[in-house]
């Protein structure tokens, strides 16, 4: 990646691979690039975190209130961040066996996670159960056996947990796009698979976190804006094979399927029909008398009555 030296004081910042971006002051650190490992201060304490953008909106660059940044990452830290990072998987697997040895039901480990000083530990949890599951028992329980870190639970959602465990899409990708390129969860409801014509069948339209696919809201504004200018299905159309009733809507082609009386189908493009009742409308209004047709003033040509 080329290099990028800092442009503004405000820069944008993640804390993991594919996390949310955050924005911190960097005029206290000069000559800041993409890449570069930096020290933060944060609601749960100093963190370490990645530079990923320098070239930030100028409203953003406005916002008051914005953190500093401390200072960059020594090599030392580094080196102790890659150390901790290391033993997480093993506390991972010792988290899950206390939780099975106290009886907790429903509750799923997902990952564990070192601050970069290994002064903090969290858990990060899901649950099957719709309610508040409490784990403090099991926070005790780890807390005694890790006592050199504060240890911290926190729980995530299903998807959170699919970003986390990675694997094969449900659609068939060798790597699901939440543990691949997404970095935050768009809201995503059963209407953009209607607009798309997708099957609705749950297993045409849910993910191997078990919600809805995320892929559903990537082309669901294209599908809208698209479906302005097309006939709904069941209206009638007038097209070059004669009149008929829509049955099936093709957005992105900007064309439709319509039925005629014999039962014959055919696909016809946008430019191609005519909406019915739109056309009788004209047609109407074309062969109706003029508002001075009626006293002689008028001379449209048409024939009185």
């Amino acid at each position: 990646m080329t290099e990028q030296t800092v442009a503004s004081p405000t820069v944008g910042v993640r804390f993991q691979k594919l996390g949310k971006l955050y924005h911190f002051d960097g005029t206290k650190v000069p000559d800041l690039k993409i890449g570069d490992q930096v020290i933060v201060s944060t609601s749960r304490g100093r963190e370490m975190a990645e530079v990923i953008a320098v070239q930030v909106p100028p409203e953003v660059a406005q916002r008051e209130g914005v953190k500093p940044i401390e200072r960059l990452a020594t090599p030392q830290e580094l080196v102790m961040r890659n150390q901790w990072k290391r033993k997480e998987l093993e506390v991972m697997i010792d988290c899950r066996a206390k939780a099975a040895e106290l009886g907790l039901q429903g509750v799923k480990i997902a990952k564990a996670e070192y601050s970069y000083d290994g002064k903090r530990l969290t858990f990060l949890y899901s649950s099957d159960s719709d309610e508040k599951v409490n784990v403090s028992g099991l926070r005790r329980a780890m807390q005694r056996q890790f006592r050199g870190a504060k240890i911290e639970f926190r729980s995530i959602g299903p998807r959170d947990v699919a970003k986390i465990i990675g694997g094969m899409g449900a659609c068939g990708l060798a790597e699901r796009c939440c543990s691949k390129f997404l970095t935050e969860f768009s809201p995503i409801s059963i209407k953009m698979a209607k607009a798309q014509g997708i099957s609705l069948n749950p297993n045409e339209i849910t993910g191997m976190c078990g919600r809805l696919r995320c892929c559903l809201v990537y082309e669901y504004e294209q599908y809208v804006e698209a479906r302005k200018t097309l006939p709904k299905v069941k209206k009638r159309v007038v097209t070059p094979m004669g009149e008929g009733k829509v049955v099936d809507v093709i957005p992105l082609k900007q064309a439709v399927v319509v039925r005629f009386e014999d039962g014959k189908r055919a696909e016809f493009l946008k430019h191609e029909i005519e909406p019915y009742d739109e056309l009788k409308a004209l047609e109407k209004k074309a062969n109706a008398p003029c508002d001075k047709h009626e006293n002689g003033e008028c001379d449209c040509g048409k024939d009185k009555g």
